[in-house]
């Protein structure tokens, strides 16, 4: 090696040992240094309420008794969900002085219990056009082997579990046939939940008489808790923080009905025949489910034609159901 390559390389070799003495003086400056204080934060929260438990509430005629633990504890569950959950609950209350109007004087008229109302209203939020993954429809998610069984007509032009009027009479039936069986509203609910047979036999299996006291799958215990939610927030919605005006209740629709006991080929033309359109027609006559009605039996159907001031917010009528769910203006 010449003495030029030589000085070259010893001189890079000293210039990299004198960075790295100098990068570690300073890494150690650095590190010595004291630490800046950190400024600390006061977080700020929304006040959370438990909502209030009664010691005791009353369900379809019968005081159901809170002082068990576990019997308070279910019922703070599901009303504290419903509480916090506002959507849904805040939607429920809105539809229901829509649809109680329809659905309470039916059930009233089959001797169901006022009460059994809330079990629509936990089925289905009263959405007229609710399906669940099991394929229950309409506001009783009634399945379509029940529908049928209670007098429904379900297929794939016509699915009666979703005329408001038609499934609720067909509910009424199942109540009344299950509570001739278990003589208590309880069991009747948890049986529309977990099915006659199987109430049946864990009722005798268990020696006991009423739901309230069996242990079920987890759905199905908190079933009947949370009716009883639904009805304490719905008896007095602003204790639970729901404040409403009555122009932010869903109204009921007036109709003029129209029957039609022949085919319909083409239910958008029929509609626009009837000064609506399609759209409309579907949205106020969910039982329709396709485009056409082959009717081949020529069985009447009542088709809904709306008012046309019931669509519109400036000319329908405003009315409230219950005047409790509503503060004033």
């Amino acid at each position: 090696m010449n003495n030029n390559k030589k000085l070259f390389l010893y001189s890079s070799v000293g210039l990299t040992f004198l960075a790295l003495v100098a990068s570690s003086e300073r890494i150690a400056a650095v590190t010595s240094a004291p630490e800046a204080p950190v400024e600390t934060q006061t977080a700020e929260f929304s006040t959370v309420v438990n909502p209030s438990i009664p010691s005791s509430v009353t369900f379809a005629g019968k005081k159901v008794d809170l002082d068990p633990t576990h019997m308070w504890e279910r019922l703070d569950r599901e009303l504290t969900a419903m509480t916090y959950t506002h959507g849904n609950t805040l939607l429920v209350i809105k539809r229901a002085n829509r649809y109680f109007p329809i659905l309470a004087p039916i059930l009233k008229k089959n001797g169901i219990p006022s009460d059994m109302i809330y079990l629509a209203v936990i089925e289905s939020t009263l959405n007229p056009r609710a399906l669940s993954p099991a394929k229950a429809g309409g506001l009783w998610q009634l399945m379509p082997a029940t529908g049928k069984e209670y007098g429904l007509e379900v297929n794939e032009d016509v699915d009666e579990r979703y005329d408001p009027v038609k499934a609720t009479e067909a509910a009424s039936r199942y109540l009344k046939n299950a509570y001739a069986k278990y003589g208590n509203w309880e069991s009747v609910a948890a049986s529309y939940n977990g099915g006659m047979a199987r109430i049946s036999k864990e009722l005798g299996s268990q020696q006991v008489d009423s739901a309230y006291d069996l242990y079920l799958a987890d759905e199905t215990m908190r079933y009947i808790f949370r009716m009883l939610a639904m009805k304490l927030i719905m008896e007095n919605p602003s204790a639970y923080g729901f404040n409403l005006t009555a122009d932010q209740l869903y109204q009921p629709i007036e109709y003029k009905v129209v029957e039609v006991n022949t085919p319909v080929d083409d239910w958008a033309a029929w509609a626009k025949k009837q000064g609506i359109d399609y759209l409309t027609l579907r949205e106020h006559n969910p039982w329709i489910r396709s485009k056409t009605l082959p009717n081949k039996s020529g069985k009447t159907y009542k088709v809904s034609i709306p008012i046309r001031d019931s669509l519109s917010r400036s000319r329908q009528k405003v009315k409230v159901y219950n005047p409790a769910w509503v503060v004033a203006d």
